[in-house]
């Protein structure tokens, strides 16, 4: 017997009907928002797949709600959804699911229906136990590596690696650069060349020497958990070794060293080279010391001597010119250097090309060369304050949710979390990340030709706040600027995007929930136009609303009869009180033969082609449980509407996360004309935010019952 969520029950106990329990890791390189949104997505959807699950966060503050031996030995699958490395030794034996922390956040649904089928962790790598390098080092696998096994690419296990060494990195530069910026800005003193010196053998001396030793370790660590998240535990030491190598210019005669260019060669060389040294047969009895002194010993020599006479020279020569190149940057170079990390801050908010600027700014920092992440800096929280800016400048054009989220997105944007404007975006991408480029361009644009430093890698009014940035005039300046430029952008592109609707956004924003406005994007003008050709009740009752006219048309002027739902175009004909499908696809076409039944529809298939297409495109799920799947398509001879309703829930992609249980389709020809539409959506938008109204849609009995409730539509 399967669970509510198709899993079979494997933790024990003898209740078949138990409710599923599932484990969850979640963690994000930065492990300041995504690792906790996640967490909360999936928890939000296992409660309502009837699916018991604990969710470990493993944030920038350490593990939290840490999963327990017990949990593991009871629990029947397990959820990894990160961009960082995770031990999954712990959970050998267990069906487990890999996949980046973005899917937690966007398909928690499929990830929990995908552990049903998922392959059993630890089998592998039992096996290779006894022909391979040892026990030892088999018995525990990466994410990364166990992500690539199972059809990931190679590519995807190289980003996880990279990002997991810039997780690790992450605290060392930041209580370096913040020991170091307060002990220059408390205990410093202006010299004659204009800088900041701090008196030999004072208290603040020692406190700058203390956040030098963060700098000069961030390099190792970087390197370290580069190679740990390729080739495991004992890839960790040659990894350090070889990035302190690296950094240490003197042992392979370099002024500068190789920075943190030569610690992601060093972390990836040693991972790898671990990784061919456990594929080795060697007698059963050295197996055991393998993990501990052969691997570690025999990696760290080769990759020192390899980097010290090979390497280390020509990449140090890169780096210190990369350096220099930017450390002489002013005027246009700058404002073009910090254009393109704007760019890139802001395009994905916490993906990989936004990570690939911040990792550039970040390594540079121990360099010296501080103007780089000041750009970064400057860019990184104009998206969520620029998106609450416009939801406080145009009102009218978000709903009440929508202007919630706005005022949280300011909040994260002081604190410099551009994960703050995804909700937007994933709204209206189309209007929204344009927005939010161009203000990011202009913010890094100011920043560098202001010469903005920044001496920690984070971004936001807080690090001026805490005396990190240099030029915090001019870095607030930018930040503004780049505000104002993304919030007006973005209020001009949604407002060019109603206007091409018709105005249909404006009047669903009236009332309906935040995914609601761009839902209806594509619906065409002219819903209730032409609804008097072709045959069916529905066409009756609107003819006894007001007539048609000799070519077949209705006149959008006419009244309908008191007891029409939505001027006759949703009838008894077209409402179904079960919905059997459970996946969109075929709700929408299940929908379409519904539809058919008015004799309106002349080509099902195109139809449901049709609205697939426009799913496409973004989906229809408004939440709140409601979806308004729709078309224009001249497979249909006249507008209709259709209403059906699902007791379990249909997935739709909603972004609220709800199942559509109301799903109302509509359909209207490509040559359709006139507002009749824009009437019935405001009837709509106004009636579904009533909790009570969807509460009687839900329970009425039968198609009459329905019907009777949908006449409160008016």
């Amino acid at each position: 017997m399967t669970s509510p969520a198709g899993l079979p029950p494997t933790g024990g106990g003898s209740d078949e009907r138990r409710r599923p329990r599932l484990l969850a890791v979640t963690a994000c390189p930065t492990g300041i928002a995504h690792t906790y949104m996640a967490a909360e997505k999936l928890s939000q959807a296992a409660e309502r797949l009837g699916v018991d699950m604990k969710v470990e966060t493993q944030g920038s503050i350490g593990a939290e709600n840490v999963l327990t031996d017990n949990d593991v030995s009871i629990a029947d699958g397990v959820i990894v959804a990160a961009d960082k490395d995770v031990d999954l030794s712990r959970f050998a034996g267990k069906r487990v699911v890999t996949a980046g922390v973005a899917e937690g956040i966007h398909h928690p649904e499929q990830l929990i229906e995908r552990v049903r089928t998922a392959p059993v962790h630890g089998a592998a790598a039992a096996s290779g136990a006894e022909s391979g390098a040892g026990a030892g080092v088999a018995a525990t696998v990466s994410s990364g590596r166990g992500s690539a096994g199972r059809g990931g690419s190679e590519r995807g296990v190289a980003y996880k690696a990279l990002m997991n060494g810039v997780s690790y990195m992450i605290p060392f530069v930041v209580v370096g650069g913040l020991l170091i910026a307060i002990s220059l800005s408390l205990g410093g003193h202006t010299d004659p060349s204009g800088g900041l010196v701090i008196p030999k053998d004072s208290f603040w001396m020692d406190v700058n020497n203390i956040g030098v030793i963060g700098f000069q370790l961030m390099v190792p660590i970087l390197s370290g958990y580069i190679a740990y998240a390729i080739g495991d535990r004992p890839a960790l030491v040659p990894g350090m070794i070889g990035g302190w190598i690296a950094n240490t210019g003197s042992l392979y005669d370099s002024e500068a060293g190789a920075g943190f260019i030569g610690a992601i060669v060093t972390g990836f060389l040693a991972g790898y080279l671990v990784l061919w040294i456990k594929k080795v047969e060697v007698p059963k009895f050295v197996r055991p010391i393998m993990p501990i002194i052969v691997i570690p010993i025999v990696a760290t020599t080769a990759l020192g001597l390899f980097f010290v006479y090979v390497i280390g020279r020509p990449i140090s020569w890169v780096f210190e010119h990369l350096t220099d190149w930017l450390s002489g940057m002013t005027g246009t170079s700058a404002v073009l250097l910090g254009a393109i990390l704007g760019l890139m801050i802001a395009f994905d908010m916490g993906g990989p090309v936004n990570k690939t600027a911040f990792l550039f700014g970040t390594g540079l920092i121990a360099t010296g060369n501080q103007d780089v992440m000041g750009m970064c800096a400057a860019a990184i929280p104009v998206m969520p304050l620029g998106q609450g800016l416009a939801t406080l400048i145009r009102r009218r054009l978000y709903t009440e949710q929508e202007r919630e989220t706005g005022l949280a997105a300011l909040f994260m944007g002081l604190f410099g979390i551009s994960e703050g404007a995804i909700p937007f975006a994933a709204a209206r991408p189309a209007q929204v990340i344009p927005a939010n480029m161009l203000g990011g361009a202009v913010a890094g644009a100011v920043a560098g030709l202001a010469g903005v430093e920044d001496a920690v890698p984070h971004g936001g009014p807080i690090v001026a706040v805490l005396g990190a940035v240099s030029g915090v005039p001019m870095f607030f300046v930018a930040v503004v600027i780049g505000t104002v430029v993304t919030a007006v952008t973005t209020v001009a592109l949604v407002g060019l995007g109603e206007r091409k609707r018709g105005g249909g956004q404006r009047v669903l924003a009236d009332g309906f929930p935040s995914q609601a406005a761009p839902a209806f994007a594509g619906a065409g003008a002219g819903v209730g136009a032409g609804a008097g050709t072709g045959a069916g009740s529905g066409v009756v009752a609107v003819r006894r609303a007001g007539g048609a006219r000799s070519d077949g048309s209705v006149p959008t002027a006419a009244v309908p009869a008191a007891d029409d739902v939505l001027s006759g175009y949703l009838t008894e004909e077209t409402v179904k009180v079960r919905l059997d499908s459970v996946d969109k696809e075929s709700a929408i076409r299940e929908m379409a033969g519904l539809l058919a039944a008015t004799g309106k529809v002349a080509d099902v298939e195109e139809l449901v082609r049709s609205a697939l297409r426009r799913e496409e495109q973004g989906t229809t799920g408004l939440g709140e449980e409601i979806a308004v799947p729709h078309a224009k398509t001249d497979a249909v001879t006249a507008p209709v509407v259709g209403f059906a309703r699902s007791a379990d829930g249909v997935e739709w992609g909603s972004l609220d996360g709800t199942k559509a249980k109301l799903v109302f389709m509509i359909s209207v020809p490509e040559a359709a004309a006139g507002d009749e539409h824009l009437r019935i959506l405001a009837l709509l938008s106004r009636k579904l935010v009533d909790a009570g109204f969807r509460e009687r849609l839900m329970t009425a009995p039968d198609v009459a019952a329905v019907l009777d409730v949908l006449r409160e539509i008016r």
